[in-house]
């Protein structure tokens, strides 16, 4: 069947994180051509100009360079933007195609094009992050009014839409459980090799989201515990955060690698603040660090605690989060093998295939005006 192209508008960068974005797109660019559009880059002087590299087949990345020095796709980058974007879609024979939104913030550029379906992934409670623009909210009004689907991911966020729009689905992060399956068989990464044991590790963005008191209250209880954090600190000052020598700040690691990191953990962490910027999380790593089959301690993240509590160690405070630490390091053979069944049994369900075959179905459905499946 003919699938018409892809332009996206997206908040996140594609070489940034390895996440939602370019696990479902990678995907669905199988069937289509995905024109990946960024934020605008701040260039002084310059005439305006894309940027375009493909890091795959059928996925091409947008960036325009523009001398306006407004962050994101702020209202003053139009006089650019608008005219550059007409002239991508021309020079790629753009003419048949759906709108895939992950910001609002990009609602005006979007609506300047005449898509056959506009389809809202929405990944994230954008208004509850630090820094968000104050106009968030109004623009994600216009754009549930103006999107024929919304698709949310996870069952908080789709509590939260689901009465704003006729056609909710719940699509919560999968994973991709033979790249992280390698944590069972893999080297441990070279930078871990001097750390004494036990290590307890997270990967992911580092922001006001991770509860940095928790990350003390670790350190100075258990001087022995190697807490090893990997990903890249965004919106905080790095100096801001806890400085003992039994935590280790690795920094960004690409997604390819990621693997032989857990291989070397004894434990895999979620130590999310519960604030508002958590309030909606689904963390896609969840799932990774059950295809690595490792031991897992979350804060009570309730997209983690409600379905995963009988495989997931959950800590409601810093005492119980540290207790379940230690209750895991200490776990018995028959404890073990209880939640690794409980992880393969979650694994066996979900894919990231799946996934995008559902929303490709739906968005087909949709396209042909056929019934959807109730939404869910």
């Amino acid at each position: 069947m003919y699938s018409p192209d892809l332009i996206v508008f997206s908040h996140l960068r594609w070489d940034f994180v390895y996440q939602r974005p370019q696990h479902i797109l990678s995907r669905m660019a199988r069937m289509r051509r995905i024109f990946f559009i960024e934020e605008p880059i701040y260039e002084q002087d310059i005439t305006p100009y894309w940027e375009q590299y493909a890091p795959q087949p059928h996925v091409l990345v947008c960036r325009l360079h523009t001398p306006i020095g407004m962050p994101g796709f702020h209202a003053d980058h139009g006089e650019v933007f608008l005219p550059k974007l007409q002239e991508l879609c021309a020079e790629h024979r753009i003419a048949e195609y759906l709108i895939w939104m992950y910001t609002p913030m990009a609602l005006p550029f979007a609506q300047s094009l005449d898509p056959q379906l506009v389809i809202y992934d929405c990944m994230d409670e954008l208004s509850a992050f630090l820094y968000a623009p104050p106009t968030l909210l109004a623009q994600e009004a216009a754009l549930l009014e103006w999107a024929d689907l919304v698709f949310t991911g996870g069952p908080s966020l789709f509590r939260a839409k689901r009465h704003r729009h006729p056609s909710v689905f719940c699509f919560p992060s999968s994973v991709d459980a033979i790249h992280f399956g390698r944590a069972r068989n893999c080297e441990q990464a070279a930078d871990l090799r001097g750390l004494a044991h036990p290590r307890l590790g997270y990967y992911g963005v580092i922001d006001e989201r991770i509860d940095q008191e928790l990350l003390t209250a670790m350190a100075e209880t258990h001087p022995e515990w190697q807490i090893v954090m990997v990903g890249p600190i965004v919106k905080i000052n790095p100096h801001s955060l806890p400085q003992y020598p039994n935590i280790h700040y690795l920094g960004a690691r690409e997604y390819r690698v990621l693997p032989s990191y857990l291989a070397g953990w004894d434990v895999c962490l979620l130590p999310f603040a519960l604030n508002a910027a958590t309030r909606f999380i689904s963390p896609t790593k969840t799932l990774a660090y059950m295809a690595a089959e490792r031991l897992i301690v979350s804060t009570s993240i309730t997209d983690v605690a409600e379905p995963y509590s009988h495989i997931v160690a959950i800590g409601n405070s810093h005492t119980n989060f540290i207790r379940a630490c230690e209750q895991v390091l200490s776990a018995d053979t028959h404890e073990r093998a209880s939640r690794l069944v409980g992880m393969r049994t979650v694994l066996a369900q979900t894919s990231w295939d799946t996934t995008v075959e559902q929303m490709h179905f739906i968005i087909q459905q949709t396209l042909l005006r056929e019934p959807l499946p109730m939404a869910a």
